[in-house]
C-alpha cells in the first residue's frame, strides 16, 4: 500500500515539524526502502508484489510502477482503510489462488522493515491464519492473511473498526476471538508519521 510522495499531500502531521518538501522526502526514500525488501524476496520467487497506489491517476500510476521496477499495481480507490485492502483482495486474489498463495499487506512507513520480517510472516502463516505486526499507534505495519481465511472468511478483519484509531489492533483480533481461527504477533515497530516517530526510534 503506497501514497505518493506529492509536496504536501503525504505526510502532513511530519511535515508541520520538518516541512512539506523533508516529509515528502522521507515519504520517497521509505517507499522506495520498502520496495527494494520486497522486491529482493520477488526475485527469489517467494512472493508477488501487487503495488497498491493512491495519490495519482492510472496513467501516472503505471509509470511510478515501471519506474520502480514493478510489473503489477493497482489504484487503492475510495474509502477506509479496511475498504482499499478488501479491494485489494478481491483483485489480486485470483492469482494468490492460482499460485496456493497468501495476501500480506505492508505499508510504506516503516525505514527499518527487512526481508526477514517477510520472511518470518510466510513461515508463520503455514499455522496460522492470521498474522499481525503491531505497531506503535494501536495499529499494525503489517497483516498477512491465510488462503483459508480468504476464502471463508474474507469480512472478519475489517468490521467494527474506526480505522486510524488507537484500538485498530484490539478490535481486529476481537473479530476473530469466536472463530476456530489461530493468529500470531510479529515484533512492534514504529510507523513514521510524526517527528516523534523519528526520535522514539534513535
Amino acid at each position: 500500500m503506497a501514497k505518493w510522495h506529492a509536496y504536501g499531500r503525504c505526510k502532513n502531521r511530519l511535515s508541520k515539524d520538518i516541512g512539506k518538501i523533508s516529509s515528502a522526502n522521507v515519504q520517497r526514500k521509505m517507499t522506495d526502502h520498502t520496495v527494494s525488501v520486497a522486491k529482493f524476496l520477488e526475485k527469489k520467487g517467494l512472493i508477488d508484489i501487487s503495488l497498491a497506489i493512491s495519490g495519482l491517476g492510472f496513467k501516472k500510476s503505471k509509470r511510478w510502477s515501471n519506474e520502480l521496477g514493478i510489473k503489477n499495481f493497482n489504484l487503492q480507490g475510495r474509502g477506509c482503510l479496511g475498504e482499499k485492502m478488501r479491494r485489494q483482495i478481491l483483485i489480486n486474489k485470483k492469482i494468490s489462488f492460482a499460485k496456493k498463495r497468501n495476501i500480506i499487506f505492508i505499508g510504506t512507513d516503516l525505514p527499518d522493515i527487512c526481508h526477514m520480517d517477510l520472511l518470518n510472516t510466510i513461515t508463520k502463516l503455514k499455522n496460522n491464519d492470521l498474522i499481525l505486526g503491531p505497531s506503535n499507534d494501536g495499529g499494525y505495519w503489517l497483516i498477512a492473511f491465510s488462503e483459508r481465511l480468504l476464502s471463508n472468511y474474507l469480512y472478519l478483519p475489517f468490521i467494527n473498526i474506526k480505522w486510524g484509531g488507537e484500538n485498530v489492533l484490539k478490535q481486529t483480533i476481537k473479530n476473530f476471538s469466536s472463530m476456530d481461527l489461530k493468529h500470531e504477533f510479529l515484533h512492534k515497530k514504529i510507523d513514521i508519521d510524526t517527528i516523534n516517530d523519528i526520535e522514539k526510534r534513535e
